[in-house]
């Protein structure tokens, strides 16, 4: 069966990124996802994309694009006395 979706940019843009985070292209990810809501998702798992380098796994990385806040905070331990 195939089926029409049109969507707005703003959510393509979105499923599009959820997509290449996963390793799948769009069409993949969409079948995934209407596979779940049906519940045909099953327990299998989906084969992990493999990465040659740890740069390549943190780029495409579930969490590419979160805009997360992963700084440092600037709190340095207390001396410890020793003596």
């Amino acid at each position: 069966m195939n089926v029409t979706l049109s969507l707005n940019a703003e959510v393509e843009r979105s499923l599009t990124a959820r997509a290449h985070a996963r390793g799948v292209s769009l069409d993949e990810y969409l079948q995934e996802l209407v596979a779940r809501e049906a519940g045909l998702s099953g327990d299998a798992k989906q084969p992990r994309k493999q990465f040659n380098n740890l740069s390549d796994l943190l780029l495409n990385s579930p969490f590419a694009g979160a805009n997360l806040d992963l700084g440092r905070p600037k709190d340095y331990p207390r001396p410890v006395d020793l003596g």
